[in-house]
């Protein structure tokens, strides 16, 4: 097969949404496995399940949740796998206290609301568990962060956020080309939260894509928590997805650190316009004054003089985008506009189609791993994120992404909300890593170590 057919058709199996492969990965040729809990299996945990039940050389011991239809369907993810029922804790909200109390145990995985993820690693830490993954975000305030930050220090213990993004495809070519001078050096970037989430953030349990102007206050479904925070708080909610990848091409944490930050926020009128447009003025929830602006825009200063702006966007009409910039001294690519622009390579003032060149520098981790990847969550990338973390598991080595790079890059959230409210205030980002961040070399995705 042409090489090009060949990225062609590995690139459509890995963005394809499907069933995972029958058949599991990764034996080790012994009875030595990873012994691993969730806490958490709901839409996202499940996701990570399907993933570690494909693996031979993951145990999984139990899980705990307290939604029973999310339990259900995860009993019968693990039924059809083949694989042995781990012990199921629920009843309460702090039945993950309970499961922590289980022996051996060589991680955990969270996948729960963001309010309980400080609660639940420094939690898991404590138990004596030294391998936590967690769902993005891990805390709410600026303390949770280095609370989270001085118990991993503390317990010598390993907190990875699993911020999948860090390993979609393009991002990963795009970072190869950095790291091979393509672009020269790298002088500003870009990247946000671009999507419409009106329907998910009022689904009240019915389809995320269908109609409705409930959210559920009550339970713990995604309209619930992530409206929850549009009510109550005004900044960029969720800015991993585009500073991961921005922290990565940068170095941020290893030779290089966010030093500032200033955010701004429009006015708040999408969620609002929405309910009144499928249930018209009278409906109670159009009474709700939202305080998140629905365009929100942080810029931040770095050590070597970049610049970076993020946009969270999620509450007006738009496709999906997470609207990458990365631009240096020798050209740029921009997701958006499909586009790359090379200095003395490309058209002058003229776009080449970012698809050459990603192909071009695929990066080597896809090159070797799309097959295994073809199926699994967001096309492929949520496979190499947990691969990464499990391989750091078993071979009991740091993870390639650590609970600096966890805290500097959800903190945004805080701090933005912190600049808003003092005016659009330039406020100082605070180094979560204690000046080590000048002497740490980047260890992100390097060709094949893993």
């Amino acid at each position: 097969m042409e090489r090009k057919d060949f990225i062609k058709k590995a690139g459509m199996a890995a963005a394809a949404v499907t069933l995972l492969p029958e058949g599991s990965l990764f034996a080790k040729g012994t009875d030595e496995k990873v012994r691993a809990v969730m806490i958490g299996v709901g839409l996202r945990g499940q996701n990570h399940l399907e993933l570690l039940l494909r693996r031979d050389d993951v145990e999984i011991i139990a899980i705990c949740d307290i939604d029973e239809r999310m339990l259900t369907s995860s009993k019968e993810i693990i039924t059809k796998s083949g694989k042995k029922m781990p012990q199921v804790f629920t009843g309460d909200l702090y039945a993950w206290k309970k499961m922590l109390e289980l022996k051996n145990i060589d991680t955990v995985i969270i996948a729960t609301p963001w309010e309980w993820h400080k609660e639940m690693i420094i939690g898991s830490l404590e138990a004596g568990i030294k391998y936590v993954g967690t769902e993005v975000m891990i805390g709410i305030t600026l303390q949770d962060h280095w609370d989270v930050v001085k118990a991993a220090e503390k317990y010598n213990a390993h907190v990875c956020m699993l911020e999948n993004v860090c390993y979609r495809r393009d991002v990963m070519a795009v970072l190869n080309m950095v790291r091979q001078n393509v672009f020269g050096e790298l002088v500003h970037l870009q990247g946000g939260y671009q999507h419409d989430l009106r329907e998910v953030k009022f689904n009240n349990g019915i389809d995320a894509y269908g109609h409705g102007c409930e959210f559920d206050d009550k339970g713990w479904s995604e309209a619930r928590w992530r409206t929850h925070h549009s009510v109550y708080r005004n900044g960029d909610l969720y800015p991993t997805h585009g500073i991961g990848p921005i922290a990565h091409y940068i170095n941020i944490n290893r030779g290089n650190r966010f030093m500032n930050i200033s955010s701004f926020s429009s006015k708040a009128r999408g969620l609002h316009d929405h309910i009144i447009k499928e249930c018209g003025p009278d409906h109670p929830n159009a009474k709700i004054t939202f305080k998140l602006g629905d365009v929100v825009t942080t810029s931040i200063g770095c050590a070597n003089g970049e610049t970076i702006l993020l946009q969270h966007d999620t509450n007006l009409p738009r496709p999906y985008s997470l609207g990458f910039r990365v631009q240096g001294t020798n050209g740029l690519w921009m997701d958006v506009a499909k586009g790359i622009y090379v200095e003395d390579k490309s058209k002058p003032h003229q776009w080449d189609d970012a698809k050459q060149w990603l192909d071009q520098y695929d990066h080597p981790l896809w090159k070797r791993w799309s097959n295994e990847a073809s199926g699994s969550g967001h096309g492929g990338m949520d496979f190499y994120v947990v691969h990464m973390f499990i391989e750091s598991v078993k071979k009991k080595t740091a993870t390639q992404m650590d609970v600096y790079d966890a805290a500097a890059w959800s903190a945004i959230t805080p701090l933005s909300e912190r600049s808003i409210e003092l005016g659009n205030e330039t406020i100082e980002f605070p180094d979560f890593t204690n000046g080590k961040w000048m002497y740490r070399k980047p260890v992100f995705a390097f060709n094949d170590n893993f």
